[in-house]
């Protein structure tokens, strides 16, 4: 099988779908090798060798082996991601846009062994930083922070955004984080909170419900 189509379109579903497949068994193959020996230990030869591509593989998909590394912290993590565009949740009732914010925030955790190695590496990453990791989730972290940022404020009827506001925001947040970053705890605790697709949706829904009653208290204390 071809890995790396030459010049030209992709003009029939096979080359296609070869395509596609070869990328993905990279992706896969360097996730588990840089969750397990980091940036530096972790060679493209090993990384092809595993994937079952050709060694040019890599600097024709992704540029070079920091391409490769950077595609780590966003590609398995999936497509599903919060709208980028925030007047999307403005408007909504308060738990409307709250689940639909923690609905798309939980989506990789279905990935199941794919995500428990992007957590691996991110833990990795703080002990061997490459800089990496910084540059790709800071600005969607920012993201998340900024679109619950503006729901707080609209729902508490602000006129300025106060210290208060970001400490809520970050408190929110933190409950969803908290089931990324203790996946194995949470399995060893109450498996059945993670197991299914439908639980984790039913997390969401959850999640949505306990940040309104944390939004309704703040609500309570500003008008004290």
């Amino acid at each position: 099988m071809q890995e790396i189509p030459r010049g030209g379109m992709v003009n029939n579903l096979s080359t296609e779908t070869e395509t596609h497949d070869a990328r993905s068994r990279l992706v896969i193959s360097a996730l588990r090798l840089f969750a397990k020996k980091g940036f530096e230990a972790a060679t493209t030869r090993e990384i092809c060798e595993a994937a079952g591509a050709n060694i040019s593989a890599i600097r024709y998909y992704f540029g070079d082996k920091a391409g490769l590394y950077r595609a780590m912290f966003t590609e398995p993590v999936g497509e599903t991601k919060c709208h980028t565009n925030i007047e999307t949740y403005l408007g909504l009732p308060l738990a409307e846009a709250l689940g639909s914010f923690f609905t798309e925030f939980l989506e990789p955790l279905k990935k199941g062994e794919e995500i428990r190695l992007v957590m691996k590496l991110h833990f990795r990453e703080m002990i061997e930083p490459t800089g990496i990791r910084q540059q790709e989730t800071g600005a969607n972290l920012k993201l998340h922070h900024e679109i619950l940022v503006a729901i707080l404020k609209e729902h508490l009827d602000l006129q300025r955004i106060d210290a208060d506001v970001h400490r809520l925001a970050f408190a929110i947040i933190g409950m969803a984080v908290h089931f990324y970053v203790a996946q194995e705890v949470v399995a060893t605790i109450s498996p059945q909170v993670l197991n299914t697709l439908k639980a984790i949706d039913f997390l969401a829904e959850r999640l949505a419900g306990y940040a309104v009653s944390m939004i309704e208290g703040e609500a309570r204390r500003r008008a004290q």
